[in-house]
């Protein structure tokens, strides 16, 4: 479907000019061509063409703008023409000329001449033929266009109009692009079809003037350069990466550090962490009744199995309560995760986070504590970036550290997912037919020979369907239930179907569903769901044998090689509502029933057609060549003929598709491979005839079809789920356009040719359009049958993302610019990976298709196709990558037959033409092959009717060619052979035709410099078609043995260019150009070969017109035919200047050691030799430095051949034996560069590429005028420690201090702890400030990487950091010790000096020191292929220091009229001689963290060991029981003679007991580059000069002697020091403190502060500055040989040396570790109160409370004290005055408590263990008889815990609850505390409760201070405390019965004795009263 608009003319236009069009419709806007100098008329006669998807509505509108075009201003229009097609839609055909409007809508006589042409998809307009249109010449001068938004979009590739004349060629942008390949626009909206190179000079130029002043910023470029994509239309690109790499197992080590946990549920427990990966569990130890243990414990599983297995393992950890060697213990709470999870996290690590647990067997309850943690993966290669380990202290926030990946909800709710198995289809034999023989004898009747069953794996459970016996096409209809916490951290789930057998149940296929495909987290996502569909289940092939050797791939390993089975299942998830009642609490497995679902659910069944035909097998392995071949296509159970399914089962099929009864009789009569059809009889052929191949050459064979071309159909019955592989397909098309275009975009850049960023915007411009496009075609039928919930889901996200994506293509073009491509081509390779996943739809439909070679009935080798590349759509977008092409097929063993060498080797070549669709669309199935064939029909059908397949296809066509391979050079190419070296030739295959080049022995980066000529090579097909589409030429590599046959080395592909005998041999695309080709082994690369093709056509003359061969010119080479000269590069004449430095580490060679060495440097046929090195022992250097030779090498830079470097090692009696060799593969960073004299600043000057000579990094900005630059050295410097400090000059510092210190001493009579005092400060106070600002330093630059700040803000954002730091101090004080910042009152603080601590190693940094003497690695031996050796470590034999200087003759003579300039050295001036040298080196080995454990217990031994040449110190005595994170604080010094010793190896050993110790790792160290360096790396020049404390000058040489040697040596002007703290360098002035303190605090005058501020700054001098090496830790990885490639932890250290003739250095730094400080803790108990009562009394039922406190600090358990016993508390009231008395040992500056205690009593020495310092403290109330009941505790952390109450009253359980709101203080500042501490415990409902409050007072003395003023424990001498007044009552009620008597009634009932005594009186009174009232009445009545 496509509407084609043939714009003719536009007339009667006013005035003279430029003038161009433009026309839109459907919103897609295409330009025309400018029509130069027209005035009356414009004729463009130029085509559109729209491809449509949608029908053409009678009320859409075409619009026609003719615009006046102008070079410099914006278009001017003319007028519009706008017209409705409802006349097109209805006829197909419309021609007019009509006028155009102006912007008034009036009238204007301009007119436009117009042809419109529509062709619907069914025909229903009227039918035209292609012929009727306009012929429309091939474009032959590759007219490309530039797209934009501009006048520029010329519509992208149209075919040309007849009137683009050879006039135009001059002018515009296409001349500007001469193209190396051009493509014929026969079908305009093809790509380009090959590797179109511009020559892109002066396309800028150009294109500026075609578009006037536009913007640079606005080109963009279609796509032109399709470097290695070689894409056509009929011909789909081949994979040339061969080998599966999924399978195979690799190398993993999982780390995980159990730091602690925190709020583990249930009272006074005794918890264990259990730590499960797959079947490995490891246990922490058991911390004693504590919810919160501290463990820091770390493990390491080592795991050898393939990534997918590794990935979906289930890390658990798990918390155990009171597990023991007889009990199990009671499960606390567990957290799952998968591996998966972790490896996809930054860096493959969650560092420092914390683990939420959740009890599996009750879902109600809520979280069960918090374990934190540290989980690594590394792969083989990876290498973790672990956080500095230093004090970790803000790691308290639990909710902001949670162990979840980014986007998951830290509260996850449990939710029920639930897998319905309804039934499967199509599965293989799992039995013997001898066994269905017995069985069939016995019971009489055939079954089906398999029992299957389903098993579902998810987040480490699994459940399982019931067996169903017997059956092919079993029916369950059962679903399997999960509860897991949702979103789940487990990646997939696994389906497996699985066959049940008495011995052991086999899978028969399985399949992975990843949750993330079937789901969206977005706030418009969905929840997971899938289905009902069908998944389709690879595997092996399907006839049962009783070992089968694929029974992997069966399992999920590798990529299956059959068809096993389908099955129907569904997903949904269903998120619970934990508080509802009806709730099941565990998350055990469940299996239920459900009801059956109706055939149409998964959509409606349509038969569906597959045709293949092979037109050529080619490269068939000579193993399988001896015997007849044919090949068998397969799609799903159809087609296969030798295990596909029973007769039976096919008939049942096809009742299911509700055919009708009669038939099935006639279906059982044929045979499963031809089943009838509807309409009429037609069988389905699935193989080729069996035919014997012919040979090619030695190793291949081929099939000789020839004219006659093989076909096969195959007619199959599937649910109709096309939609599915349409939206699939859409957008992976615009992923491999986007890939493609990113690899141009590489490729320019790479070879840096001009405007990377145009190509760029083409390509976010193409991506845009595409996604528009898939939102407009995918939204089209959206209620197909069958559709899922999760079709309907992932359309619309799939189209929002498509939407957003487009936008933000649109968005991203607009910003590239030159110097933002790289960052943006970064966020565009986003795209590609999220367009990749959105392509991969998780529910199948149509299974892939297989082509089996078959020799002698048994399967040799297959390739898989997915059915979905090649399924046809009337849409063009929707159409698979390879329907209706010609496909080249590589087929390769199956399983694991496939791994290693033999999967390289091609079993065979096929080019085939698949097409699979619709039977009712099976018209055009025949369209896309190359034209001129006649089809055959198979023969007993008869003349019948036109639609049957045809068998066979014969060309009557056929063109013969001339291929010309013009093998120029190969480089990098595989180390075959044991010398390390190759004996290369080249194998080239073209159809049918294969050559070779000579060998060339011992190299490899041969230059063959031969061309191969195949002649008359026959090729079928129409001429035109095979211009467009030639075959593609393999070229095989191989090295010549002198046994055996030659070895495979790699494999590349390429593409001819092609000239027909009617084209001119000429520019721009003859002769064609060298290109360099990826040669690939396996999925390595394995080298490039630089060559050129061209395959020219032989037309009636013969060979006679094709251009002449040069006869071969060389006659030493014999017959060989060399490159001919327009095709090999043009030379020129350079020089090659080489610095013979000397050999090091030279292995022995056959057992001989090296001893009179030899370096042959050879490039390009010409060499150098070094001087020969009399005697390697004595001294490895050369004596000659400098040598140079001269050498024609190409003009163009890419194409310089490699030079190769080889050591020879001169024998006796003239042999020479080769050592090793190393190959320069790029001479380009060796390219000298004169210095730039023009500009002022020297910063430009002599250079090399990579800054060699350089002498800069590049400075400061060139200054135009030649002042003196000042350099004010009191700037603050960007990020320093946030603390805010404020910074006295290192002058007025001490002094002020001391008057401080005066000033505070007369006030407060002590002077505060705070202050920094010089005496305490020693190297670890200044290591661990670096620390701090290393981290803070760390956290801004992530800050600024999340809030995209650019680096120029730094400087503003620089002091907004401090004023932020303010805020953050105050809220939480910062408590370093030794940082100390004082009390907030100072104004000033003192700064501890710093150093830089490097997280890496120092080489990194600085470029590996190679800034003049480059270390070449010298290689020996046959290279491993990655699986066995991914390093070529143990290949490298030694090493070559010297380098290299590359100039083009002749050169410029002011270099070498300079003064000073000596000839001999050529570019090499002032260079160090290189005679032995003596040097102390001095190696500092501060700590080692994260240590692999090397015993059983999972920990180590370490101590260190030191190797220079022969000299070796071991540590060993010293070393550290039981730690994985050693401190050693150690200095070594060793005497050293450079060259001799110059590899220094530190390495970390374990120490055992018995046997020998073992490695852990090691890190090696190159001295001598370190020593020779510009950055002067022997010793680390610190930042501020003092001459004593701990910050004192270590270099013998003050920094003055420094500064004036470099000066010398640089030919400087200076130091001249001024007046006024100033000096003056090379013209610049820098500022400086001029004063010293010694020792006794007298002022000294010194230059030094002057001279070290300059080296400080020393990269801001011009021409010869770089950065000096600061005073520095690093941190190296330590590496085991056995363990390649695979961090064993770090060392850090640093390296200092010191020259012997120079004066003798101090002694060594002290870094010895800090020694824990002793202290004693004194807690006295005065008082509880409010603490629950427990007891009931037996005679009152009152409740009471005998209470004791009990406490004691973390980590010493065992020395815990008690209180004595307040017997018979009744208020919860306990009177105490008891003392605890802690004694510890405390690092200040880690904040840790020091515990050395043997593990066990079987240890052999103490352990020590470092952990916070926190007091416990515990009620308790104490039972006689049986266990004491637990009521409440607290704990405190003695740096931050939060200050008591004044009175009971004021304490409650907000101190704890809101510790982080509250202040806190630290019991080390204040010393000593007082007041009331909340008890608390956990009631049932997990809630915390408070159960007392108890008034301590804490106390904290050092030891000396102890010893000074000793006291008692509990209330005992000395300092007694006095004894608590109890209420005599508490003591037992039966030793004074009257007396508890009393005080029980009358203490608890007193009220009501009152009340009842107030009521007898009461009473007494009324009684008396009522008695005598009436006496006293008569007496009164009588009046007596």
């Amino acid at each position: 479907m496509a509407l084609m608009v043939h714009l003719k003319t536009v007339a009667h236009l006013r005035g003279k000019g430029d003038r161009i069009a433009k026309v839109t419709f459907r919103g897609l806007s295409f330009y025309s061509r400018v029509a130069e100098n027209c005035e009356e008329a414009a004729h463009f006669n130029e085509m559109f063409r729209w491809p449509i998807a949608s029908r053409l509505d009678g009320n859409e509108m075409l619009e026609i703008q003719v615009y006046n075009y102008s070079k410099v201003f914006s278009n001017r229009l003319v007028g519009t023409f706008c017209m409705v097609l409802q006349k097109v839609a209805e006829e197909g055909h419309l021609e007019l000329t009509d006028t155009l409007i102006d912007d008034n809508n009036t009238s204007i006589k301009t007119s436009v001449t117009i042809e419109i042409r529509y062709q619907p998809m069914d025909g229903t307009v009227g039918v035209w033929s292609d012929g009727e249109f306009l012929d429309v010449p091939d474009d032959r001068d590759g007219m490309f266009a530039f797209e934009t938004d501009s006048l520029l979009s010329l519509s992208s590739l149209l075919p040309s109009a007849p009137c683009v004349s050879s006039t135009r060629a001059g002018k515009g942008v296409f001349s500007a692009m001469k193209l190396s390949k051009i493509k014929s626009s026969k079908d305009d909206h093809k790509k380009g079809d090959e590797p179109a190179v511009l020559d892109m000079e002066d396309l800028d130029r150009r294109a500026m003037r075609l578009a006037g002043t536009l913007d640079p910023d606005t080109i963009s470029l279609a796509s032109v350069t399709a470097v290695t994509t070689n894409v056509s239309n009929k011909r789909s690109k081949p994979d040339i990466k061969m080998e599966p790499s999924s399978g195979r197992p690799v190398d993993y080590q999982i780390s995980i550090t159990v730091i602690e946990a925190r709020q583990l549920i249930g009272l006074n427990m005794d918890p264990v962490v259990c730590v499960e990966i797959g079947d490995d569990k490891k246990y922490t130890s058991m911390k004693e009744s504590t919810n919160c243990p501290y463990y820091n414990e770390y493990f390491v599983f080592d795991f050898h199995v393939p990534p997918d297995v590794m990935f979906d393992k289930i890390i658990k950890l798990s918390v155990i309560h009171s597990k023991n060697l007889l009990r199990s213990g009671t499960l606390v709470g567990t957290f799952k995760m998968d591996v998966g999870t972790v490896y996809s996290q930054p860096e493959h690590q969650f560092y420092h986070k914390w683990a939420i647990l959740s009890d599996p067997d009750d879902i109600t309850a809520g979280c069960k504590g918090y374990v934190k943690c540290d989980i690594a993966v590394v792969g083989k290669g990876d290498n973790i970036k672990t956080p500095h380990k230093a004090n970790e202290t803000d790691e308290d926030d639990v909710e902001g550290n949670l162990l979840l990946p980014e986007g998951i909800p830290a509260e996850r709710q449990w939710a029920r997912f639930y897998v319905k198995i309804y039934r499967a289809e199509g599965l293989p034999k799992m039995n013997t037919s001898i066994m269905a023989n017995v069985k069939k004898a016995f019971i009489g009747e055939n079954r089906d020979l398999v029992d299957p069953y389903v098993q579902v794996h998810f987040a480490g459970q699994k459940g399982k369907t019931s067996v169903q016996k017997s059956s092919y096409e079993p029916i369950w209809n059962e679903q399997i239930v999960f509860t897991e916490l949702f979103p789940p951290l487990c990646k997939r789930l696994k389906v497996q179907i699985r066959d049940s057998d008495k011995v052991n149940d086999v899978a028969i296929g399985t399949h992975f569903i990843d949750l993330r495909k079937i789901s969206n987290d977005g706030d418009k996502g969905f929840l997971p769901t899938l289905g009902p569909a069908w998944v389709n289940m690879y595997g092996s092939t399907r006839q049962y044998t009783l070992m089968d050797e694929h029974q992997d791939l069966n399992d999920g390993l590798g990529e299956g090689v059959s068809f096993r089975a389908r099955l129907l299942l569904s997903i949904a998830v269903e998120v619970l509502d934990t508080t509802s009642p009806e709730i099941i609490c565990s998350t055990e497995v469940q299996v239920e029933t459900v009801s059956n679902i109706s055939e149409s659910a998964t959509g409606k069944i349509e038969e569906f057609f597959l045709f293949g035909s092979f037109l050529e097998a080619t490269m068939i392995d000579r193993k399988t060549g001896d015997k007849a071949i044919s090949f068998e296509i397969t799609i799903g159970n159809y087609g296969n003929q030798i295990d596909g399914v029973s007769k039976l089962s096919s008939s049942k099929k096809k009742k299911k598709d509700g055919e009708s009864e009669e038939e099935e009789s006639e279906l059982i009569q044929n045979s499963s491979e031809d089943e009838a059809d509807e309409d009429r009889d037609l069988v389905s052929v699935s193989s080729t005839p069996l035919m014997k191949p012919v040979i090619t050459d030695r190793n291949y064979f081929h099939l000789p079809y020839f004219e006659k071309k093989p076909c096969v159909y195959i007619k199959s019955w599937w649910q109709d789920q096309r939609r599915r592989l349409y939206n699939s397909n859409m957008m992976d098309k615009i992923a491999d356009k986007l890939e493609e275009g990113l690899n141009d975009v590489q490729e320019i850049i790479k070879t840096e040719k001009a405007f990377p960023e145009r190509r760029l915007r083409g390509v976010l411009e193409e991506l845009s359009v595409g996604c528009s496009r898939f939102v407009a075609l995918a939204n089209k039928d959206v209620n197909q049958a069958g559709r899922t919930k999760l079709d309907r889901e992932r359309l619309k996200s799939c189209m929002r993302e498509m939407d957003s994506m487009g936008q933000q293509a649109k968005q991203i073009r607009t910003q590239v610019k030159k110097n933002t491509v790289r960052d943006k081509l970064k966020l565009v390779q986003n795209f590609l990976q999220k367009l990749r996943f959105l392509a991969d739809e998780p529910q199948h439909s149509i299974p892939d298709v297989f082509i089996w070679m078959m020799s002698n009935n048994k399967r040799i080798a297959y390739a898989r196709v997915p059915s979905k590349d090649i399924l046809y759509s009337i849409v063009d977008e929707e159409t698979g990558k390879d329907c209706g092409k010609v496909k080249a097929v590589f087929l390769k063993l199956p399983g694991k037959k496939g791994f290693g060498p033999a999967g390289w080797t091609v079993q065979a070549k096929l080019e085939l033409y698949l097409w699979l669709g619709l039977n009712k669309q099976r018209k055009d199935f025949l369209s896309g092959l190359p034209n001129g064939f006649e089809e055959i029909k198979a023969a007993k059908m008869g003349p019948s009717l036109q639609s049957i397949p045809p068998v066979s296809l014969v060309y009557n066509m056929k063109q013969v060619f001339q291929l010309r391979a013009h093998m120029y050079q190969a480089r990098s190419l595989f180390a075959a052979d044991s010398s390390g070296l190759s004996d290369p030739f080249a194998r080239v295959f073209f159809s049918t035709h294969s050559q070779v080049t000579e060998v060339l022995s011992e190299t490899l980066c041969p230059t063959w410099d031969q061309l191969l000529v195949f002649d008359d090579v026959e090729l079928f097909g129409e001429a035109s078609e095979l211009r467009d589409d030639p075959p593609i030429i393999v070229v095989e590599i191989y090295d010549q043995d002198t046994v055996g046959k030659a070895e495979y080395i790699g494999r590349t592909f390429a593409k001819p260019t092609i000239k027909m005998c009617d084209e001119p041999y000429g520019p721009p695309r003859f002769p064609p150009q060298l290109e360099y080709y990826q040669i690939y082994r396996g999925n390595c690369t394995a080298g490039e070969l630089l060559a050129a093709f061209e395959l020219l056509q032989i037309g009636q003359g013969g060979k006679a017109d094709l251009p002449p061969l040069e006869a071969p010119t060389d006659s030493e080479r014999g017959p060989i035919l060399p490159v001919p000269l327009g095709i090999r590069p043009v030379l020129s004449r350079y020089r090659i200047e080489v610095l013979f430095w000397g050999l090091r580490d030279l292995k022995r060679i056959n057992l001989a050691q090296v001893d009179r060495p030899r370096v042959d440097i050879e490039c390009a046929g010409r060499g150098v030799q070094s001087a020969l090195i009399q005697n390697y022992k004595k001294n490895p250097n050369f004596s000659t430095l400098v040598k140079w030779f001269e050498v024609d090498l190409p003009e163009n830079e890419l194409l310089h051949p490699p030079l190769n470097i080889r050591v020879v090692d001169c024998r006796a009696f003239g042999r020479y034996i080769l050592v090793g060799s190393h190959a320069v593969t790029s001479l380009r960073r060796f390219i000298y560069s004169a210095p730039d004299k023009t500009s002022n600043n020297w910063a430009t000057a002599a250079k090399l590429m990579n800054g060699y000579m350089v002498l800069t990094n590049g400075g400061s900005q060139p200054r135009s005028s030649p002042s003196d630059v000042i350099v004010d050295m009191d700037a603050e410097p960007l990020i320093r420690k946030v603390d805010t400090v404020v910074k006295l000059d290192a002058t007025e510092d001490e002094s002020d201090r001391e008057k401080k210190k005066k000033k505070k001493k007369k006030k407060g009579g002590q002077e505060e702890e705070d202050e920094t005092d010089e005496r305490v400060l020693d190297w670890w106070s200044k290591y661990f400030a670096s620390i701090e600002t290393l981290k803070e330093v760390c956290l801004f630059c992530l800050h600024l990487r999340y809030k995209y700040i650019k680096p120029d803000d730094l400087l503003l954002k620089g002091s907004k950091m401090k004023e932020k730091g303010k805020e953050k101090k105050s809220s939480k004080e910062k408590k370093k010790g030794q940082a100390a910042d004082g009390s907030d009152k100072r104004p000033a603080k003192s700064r501890v000096d710093e150093l830089v601590v490097y997280n890496k190693e120092l080489e990194s940094e600085y470029g590996n020191f190679e800034d003049w003497l480059h270390t070449f690695n010298l290689y020996r031996g046959k290279a491993g292929d990655d699986d066995e050796h991914p390093l070529d470590d143990d290949r490298v034999v030694g090493r070559f220091k010297g380098s290299l200087c590359m100039y083009k003759l002749p050169l410029s003579e002011e270099i070498t009229r300079e003064a000073g300039f000596d000839p001999n050295m050529g570019m090499f001036q002032s260079i160090p001689h290189n005679d032995p040298i003596n040097v102390l080196v001095r190696v500092y080995v501060v700590r080692a963290t994260d240590l692999h454990p090397a015993d059983i217990n999972g920990k180590a031994d370490p101590y260190v060991v030191i190797k220079l040449g022969r000299s070796e110190v071991k540590d060993k005595e010293n070393y550290i029981s039981k730690q994985l994170n050693p401190v050693f604080g150690k200095a070594f010094d060793i005497e050293a003679t450079f060259p001799m010793e110059s590899m220094l190896t530190v390495s970390v050993y374990d120490w055992d007991l018995v046997g020998t110790d073992d490695l852990i790792g090691e890190t090696k160290i190159d001295l001598e580059n370190r020593f020779y360096s510009k950055y002067r790396a022997t010793c680390g020049i610190s930042s501020n000069y003092s001459v004593h404390g701990y910050n004192i000058w270590r270099d013998p040489m003050k920094p003055s002697q420094i500064l004036a040697k470099l000066c010398k040596d640089g030919k400087l002007d200076g130091p001249h020091y001024g007046p006024g703290g100033k000096v003056k360098v090379a013209g610049r002035i820098f500022h400086g403190p001029t004063e010293i303190e010694d020792e006794n605090g007298l002022k000294k005058q010194t230059e030094e502060h002057l001279a070290l501020t300059v080296l400080n700054h020393w990269e801001e001098i011009p021409r010869v500055g770089c950065k000096l090496v600061p005073e520095h830790v690093e941190t190296r990885p330590l590496l085991n040989p056995d363990k390649p490639g695979i961090e064993q932890g770090r060392i850090e250290m640093w390296v200092d040396m010191f020259p012997m003739d120079t004066p003798a250095p101090g002694p060594p730094i002290d870094i010895s570790p800090r020694k824990p400080k002793r202290y004693e803790l004194r807690v006295i108990i005065w008082n509880t109160d409010e603490v629950i009562l427990e007891d009931d009394d037996y005679f009152t039922g009152e409740k009471s409370s005998d209470i004791f406190v009990r406490g004691w600090l973390k980590g010493q358990q065992e020395d815990k004290q008690d209180t004595d016993v307040h017997y018979h508390s009744l208020t919860g009231e306990g009177n105490f005055n008891w003392r605890f008395v802690f004694p510890f040992d405390y690092l200040i500056a880690e904040e840790k408590i020091v515990i050395s205690k043997k593990e066990s009593m079987f240890s052999w020495d103490e352990t020590e263990y470092k952990i916070p310092p926190r007091l416990t403290l515990q009620v308790w109330d104490a039972d006689h008889f049986s266990a004491d009941d637990f009521l409440g505790a607290i704990e405190l952390d003695l740096n931050r815990f939060p200050r008591g109450a004044k009175t009971a009253k004021q304490c409650s359980l907000n101190m704890i609850r809101n510790d982080h709101e509250l202040p806190t203080i630290s019991i080390f500042k204040q010393k000593r505390v007082k007041g009331w501490w909340p008890f608390v415990a956990r009631d049932e409902n997990d809630e915390m409760e408070l159960t007392g409050k108890v008034e301590a007072e804490l106390h904290l003395v050092t030891a000396e201070e102890a010893e000074k003023s000793p006291v008692g424990l509990g209330r005992n001498e000395p300092d007694p405390l006095e004894k608590p007044n109890r209420p005599d009552t508490s003591l037992m009620w039966f030793l004074s019965p009257l007396k508890s008597i009393r005080y029980f009634i009358w203490h608890n009932y007193r009220w009501l004795i009152l009340k009842v005594l107030g009521l007898l009186l009461l009473l007494l009174m009324v009684g008396l009263f009522l008695y005598s009232i009436p006496g006293y009445l008569v007496k009164k009545m009588l009046g007596a």
